[in-house]
């Protein structure tokens, strides 16, 4: 099925919209639903402000846009030679390296407007998750566990929810941030064994080959320790039993996940996270 992206009369658009990954949003919802988790436990027993919510919502998606496009440009003499990438618009060379650096500059002057809308701590935090993100694509080529480093990248938006709600950042907010490391470090090490293969050829670094043949019972401790570090989180907030029948769901649909990885359907069960995000960010949201 073709996606809206695919059929805008302007090709310079759909190339500039594909190069953001508008057409495959996964990656948004993974960055949004912890920031969300974040900005709901950060102001309870109150909602948090609608003005935060857009602020953190658009923040997300524009950072991960911008997160893109410098994996793109880091990667642009890689991925012609990775099935799954070739067809992105700077390996193709359907868009030149000008013009993504452009849209880069672009991305990042409204996320810094955006940015000034907050107190100076989120302010602060948020240059620190900038520079989280556009390092991160270069990490695959000198460490051996860069989903970690992700894991840091995406869970920032943590921190920066919970300054901008709370204005300031105790314990529950780290526990928080180091469950979201520790799940994205999971699911895109299941993400990384599409590519293990083409990456053991052209020398790109992930856990997925760091790990080998333990790569799924060590994804299995990561989901574990996720739901462990929620649960403290639940514990010290004071949440009630809604959240942790929530949690036993989540655990659930982890496990899930494992029989469909064993079974070698590694984008499903990538993909499914949006849901379970969702899932636990309305566990928040009820307790």
């Amino acid at each position: 099925m073709s996606h809206w992206v695919d059929r805008l009369p302007s090709a310079s658009l759909r190339e500039f919209l594909r190069l953001m990954r508008v057409d495959r949003p996964i990656g948004t919802w993974l960055v949004l639903w912890p920031a969300l988790w974040s900005l709901w436990a950060a102001a309870k027993p109150a909602l948090p402000a609608g003005e935060l919510v857009c602020i953190i919502t658009l923040g997300s998606f524009l950072m991960r846009s911008a997160g893109c496009v410098i994996n793109d440009l880091a990667d642009r003499n890689f991925d012609p030679l990775v099935a799954r990438t070739r067809e992105r618009p700077l390996a193709a060379r359907r868009i030149s390296v000008r013009a993504a650096k452009g849209l880069l500059l672009g991305l990042l002057a409204v996320s810094l407007l955006l940015a000034l809308q907050l107190n100076l701590l989120a302010l602060q935090l948020s240059a620190v998750g900038a520079l989280l993100a556009a390092t991160y694509p270069f990490t695959k080529r000198f460490i051996t566990w860069p989903q970690f480093y992700l894991g840091a990248a995406f869970g920032w938006g943590v921190m920066v929810a919970w300054g901008a709600a709370a204005e300031n950042l105790p314990g529950e907010a780290w526990l928080l941030f180091i469950a979201t490391l520790t799940w994205t470090a999971g699911y895109d090490t299941v993400y990384a064994l599409m590519d293990i293969e083409d990456d053991l050829r052209i020398g790109v670094k992930s856990t997925a080959i760091l790990f080998g043949r333990f790569a799924l019972p060590i994804v299995a401790m990561l989901y574990l320790l996720t739901l462990l570090l929620l649960a403290v989180v639940g514990w010290r907030m004071g949440f009630n039993l809604v959240f942790y029948a929530v949690l036993w769901g989540a655990g659930g649909q982890m496990v899930w996940q494992m029989v469909l990885v064993r079974n070698g359907h590694y984008l499903r069960a990538f993909l499914s996270n949006k849901w379970l995000g969702a899932w636990i960010w309305l566990g928040v949201v009820l307790g």
